[in-house]
């Protein structure tokens, strides 16, 4: 009976540990940049200057603009939490964090001339 315990403990260990090594790198790839690529840079363009004929055509934001630099990160962050004109909510698609992320490297894209 302690055999089979012990065995019992070693799988479940092990599938415990292989979980947490495949799971990591999915943390480690939402990243802002990665964030950004994946769910912003088909509208605003991978350099978010908004000069892509999609990012024309949806009335999407440069970055680099005075009227997206001149907003508070909170005016920021409840744009991409809840959304504003053809731009989705992410809100019940990102955390906060990730959200913060993200106007963080707005901020840094908006600095790229």
């Amino acid at each position: 009976m302690i055999r089979l315990s012990v065995r019992c403990f070693r799988y479940t260990f092990a599938a415990l540990a292989a979980f947490v090594l495949l799971v990591a790198p999915l943390d480690a790839q939402n990243d802002a940049p990665s964030l950004y690529k994946a769910k912003c840079s088909a509208c605003h363009g991978p350099d978010g200057k908004a000069s892509t004929p999609m990012a024309k055509t949806l009335g999407a934001h440069d970055f680099a603009s005075p009227d997206v630099q001149n907003q508070t990160d909170e005016q920021l962050i409840a744009i991409v939490t809840n959304g504003k004109n053809k731009m989705p909510a992410y809100k019940d698609k990102l955390t906060d964090d990730q959200i913060k992320g993200l106007v963080a490297y707005i901020r840094e894209l908006g600095k790229k001339k």
